[in-house]
């Protein structure tokens, strides 16, 4: 099994992200699962590579090349795919993970984890989609999803699609449990 690990390349500014995100690169390796990410060595995304490694795990990076050099792609992971465009990159840590997991990040780790989560809306893939919210990262965001629920412009059951644990091995374990919703005919299940 691999799980592709959307992240930040900055730490953020409590060290709490930092450990969390080592962590669960730890806790994963250890379970003898691979990690795919975004395939640099700064932020929380070296964090994850490094502590993986450091666990004995596989750690697969996947970076456009345009972002190699900026990203200071890392140089000791088990296999580096380096893609033409940012797509590219979507697509290849997709194609090569079981299931996906958002940690705490900027704009890129929303736009990974919302891409994926509309693809398993649509159907385009089965596969789990794990939020880890570190000290409260996500409340806001989760908030707003709730929002867009009971407004009527996200269903209730694509909602709870998204799973969301605190912790590393709720999480792993949820992800394992997790069935996805599938509707038979999309335009009947509209409001």
């Amino acid at each position: 099994m691999r799980i592709a690990i959307y992240c930040g390349s900055s730490r953020g500014l409590d060290p709490i992200y930092a450990a969390t995100a080592a962590e669960m690169a730890a806790y994963l390796a250890k379970q003898g699962i691979g990690i795919v990410y975004g395939g640099g060595n700064v932020g929380i995304m070296g964090v994850i590579a490094d502590a993986a490694l450091a666990a004995g795990g596989e750690v697969i990076g996947v970076i456009p090349e345009s972002l190699l050099a900026k990203e200071l792609g890392h140089g000791g992971v088990t296999e580096l795919h380096v893609t033409r465009t940012m797509h590219e990159r979507k697509q290849k840590m997709v194609d090569l993970s079981d299931a996906f997991i958002a940690l705490p990040g900027g704009f890129g780790t929303l736009d990974e984890l919302f891409e994926t989560l509309t693809w398993l809306q649509l159907g385009f893939h089965g596969k789990p989609v794990g939020l880890l919210n570190v000290a409260g990262f996500f409340d806001h965001l989760l908030t707003f999803l709730d929002h867009m629920s009971t407004t009527g412009f996200l269903k209730p059951e694509h909602r709870s699609s998204l799973i969301t644990e605190t912790d590393p091995e709720a999480l792993l374990q949820a992800i394992r449990a997790f069935q996805p919703y599938t509707c038979e005919k999309w335009i009947d299940e509209l409001r």
